[in-house]
């Protein structure tokens, strides 16, 4: 019989220990080979559509036993802004309503993206002169006026995009959670912009060649407007084929899921909840992870000179 080396006889002696402790992880994990039937999942699914935003797994109650710890990263490149580090205060011109600004010229950006949650006979204030604005419903429903009166409805994964200088006021009797994007509008020639009102699952889907994501974009692609915003949608698994590179800047939410996002040279895993920053250039590529697809709602400059 040969004679075992000392290097070799803990290797057999450490192989079955940690098939143990494989099988104890796998069997421990939601969804793993050796779980029971949970009602997690029935649970998850009776919640409304982006729940997890405003509610994330990491919520600062859920930290209680971790004094000092956030995922938030700020880089002169990209920031990771994550749910636990949000500072909420009164949002200037709106009543009843706090704000948390999440990407802001502070950091480097040319717009402005905060959440806002509003609660009972809560009111919008107008943006500053010559900012468009766009809003997206995370949570609850609202109702948009305009200045001739014209009302319109927005609930959950609706939105309404509003020209600069466009007279109107958002108003909530309940609560509601809205993403907002503001940007000073890059006028051109004697272009002009419209209000628009809409909903995800009313945008087609659109080709993507040489990737597996599904886009809707939420604004025309015409040459008036100087952004987009763009919903994508991942399944587990999938991936960004291109490891973009570019000029434009990027403001992101994440609606639904979790995965890996790589900003230049660091890997961050992210969930429902975080909202990215990305500067000009920054190397950028996503990949979803877990059970459920990914969501997210991603801020463009488009349709202008970058001079």
């Amino acid at each position: 019989m040969p004679i075992l080396s000392m290097s070799s006889l803990h290797s057999l002696l450490l192989l079955p220990l940690i098939s143990m402790m494989l099988s104890l992880v796998i069997g421990s994990t939601d969804g793993g080979f050796c779980s029971a039937p949970s009602t997690f999942d029935e649970e998850e699914a009776s919640k409304s559509l982006y729940w997890k935003v405003t509610n994330p797994t990491l919520s600062p109650s859920h930290l209680q036993d971790l004094p000092g710890f956030t995922r938030s990263v700020y880089k002169r490149d990209h920031a990771l802004i994550t749910p636990e580090s949000h500072v909420f205060s009164p949002l200037p011109e709106w009543t009843n309503t706090l704000g948390a600004y999440l990407i802001t010229p502070a950091m480097g950006s040319h717009f402005v993206m905060y959440l806002a949650k509003m609660q009972g006979k809560s009111r919008s204030g107008l943006p500053p002169h010559d900012v468009e604005r766009f809003i997206f419903v995370v949570q609850g429903s609202v109702i948009l006026t305009n200045a001739s009166s014209a009302s319109h409805k927005l609930m959950v994964d609706s939105y309404a995009y509003l020209p600069p200088n466009f007279e109107h006021f958002v108003e909530c009797d309940g609560s509601a959670t809205l993403a907002v994007f503001e940007r000073r509008y890059a006028f051109l020639d004697n272009l002009s912009t419209e209000l628009i009102v809409g909903s995800t699952d009313k945008q087609p889907l659109l080709e993507t060649p040489g990737e597996v994501f599904e886009l809707r974009k939420l604004l025309p692609p015409s040459l008036p407007y100087d952004f987009n915003i763009h919903i994508m949608d991942f399944q587990p698994g999938e991936y960004l084929n291109v490891k973009e590179v570019h000029y434009n800047q990027h403001g992101l939410l994440l609606l639904e899921g979790h995965g890996i996002y790589r900003l230049g040279d660091s890997w961050y895993p992210v969930q429902s909840g975080d909202v990215i920053w990305m500067a000009p250039f920054v190397p950028q590529w996503y990949a979803a992870l877990g059970k459920t697809r990914s969501r997210y709602l991603l801020y463009k400059d488009v349709n202008r000179n970058p001079l």
